[in-house]
């Protein structure tokens, strides 16, 4: 099959990914082999890539935002029939007997495996996966559309859980890229009013077109305090902005995999038992209630589309902030 693939870590703009003929990965027991139609591009693929996070596996196929269709079922996999639409996700895998995955917090499992970091990814033709963790995908949604929901959009919708939003709350958007622009329709479902802070204005731009009630720099003050915030840009930089932006009892959600250093700020700025928490990967539950809310909505993804070929470049335009929306790779029909 082809596949991009990483042979060592290296920054983007080398264009590292091999566009090569790699052998089709087999399902063993309990798993599917999945034919690939298309994979969403995130920007944790991105540290993956330039060696942000401790690598893993080399080399390694990435990517973790899978649309395919079961081609081939493992022995013992019979939860999803042959040419049935599914999705795969950053959470490859969990142990299911540590205390984290005992007690419902399989997203904190002490020994989970990752697509496109820690096994192959979906930046190729073809990958396995266990049939436990893949997600049947709501009909509706095309194929490019459905694949950033399978990370941005469960992100964003733990990240909404976490940050304790209600009907009638004011919720700040640091970084306005793939999370935020579906993260807000689910906002704007619930009844939130939305401030976004980005610095590029054509991000701005969607955010006003997708219901934000504000949009500006990533440094201007929103003009009324928030109840809750969320910080989709991997930049520490903003996390004392942020909480200036906070009402008493603020929570502010820090939803990235990886963040450059956060500088010290003032006690004044967190006191008033101000709140800050990160989110880490996702649970299986997380994934399926925010499909059934996606499709109710029904949330529409704004993407741009790069052949399977061209990951080097899709990545490249991430990084520079020149996608509106989601990036997504086209693999097949």
């Amino acid at each position: 099959m082809k596949a991009c693939v990483l042979r060592a870590p290296a920054a983007i703009e080398t264009n590292p990914l091999d566009y090569a003929e790699v052998a089709t990965p087999q399902p063993k027991s309990g798993e599917v082999l999945v034919r690939v139609r298309a994979c969403g591009v995130c920007r944790t693929d991105l540290h993956v890539i330039e060696g942000e996070l401790p690598p893993r596996k080399f080399p390694v196929i990435p990517g973790h935002q899978v649309v395919g269709v079961v081609e081939k079922q493992g022995e013992n996999a019979r939860r999803f029939a042959v040419e049935t639409r599914v999705g795969i996700a950053w959470l490859h895998q969990t142990d299911g007997t540590c205390e984290y995955c005992r007690s419902g917090a399989e997203n904190l499992c002490d020994n989970p495996t990752f697509t496109g970091y820690s096994v192959d990814g979906g930046y190729a033709e073809y990958i396995v996966a266990p049939q436990d963790f893949v997600y049947a995908i709501p009909k509706g949604f095309p194929d490019e559309q459905a694949a950033p929901l399978l990370c941005a959009g469960i992100i964003g919708f733990r990240s909404l859980r976490l940050s304790g939003i209600k009907a009638g709350g004011r919720l700040g958007f640091y970084g306005f890229g793939a999370a935020a622009h579906v993260a807000i329709q689910v906002a704007r479902h619930l009844g939130a009013e939305v401030f976004a802070c980005t610095r590029d204005v054509r991000h701005q731009k969607l955010a006003l077109e997708l219901g934000a009630a504000w949009a500006a720099g990533t440094f201007d003050e929103p003009p009324k305090k928030l109840d809750a915030a969320i910080v989709f840009a991997p930049a520490g930089e903003i996390v004392p902005a942020a909480l200036k932006a906070l009402k008493k009892g603020g929570v502010l959600v820090l939803g990235g995999i990886h963040m450059s250093p956060i500088p010290s700020f003032s006690y004044e700025l967190l006191y008033q038992e101000r709140v800050i928490r990160s989110v880490a990967n996702n649970t299986r539950k997380d994934g399926e209630d925010f499909l059934a809310v996606a499709a109710e909505i029904p949330v529409r993804t704004h993407v741009q589309i790069f052949p399977l070929a061209e990951a080097n470049r899709a990545l490249n335009a991430l990084k520079n902030d020149a996608i509106a929306g989601a990036a997504v790779l086209r693999v097949g029909e």
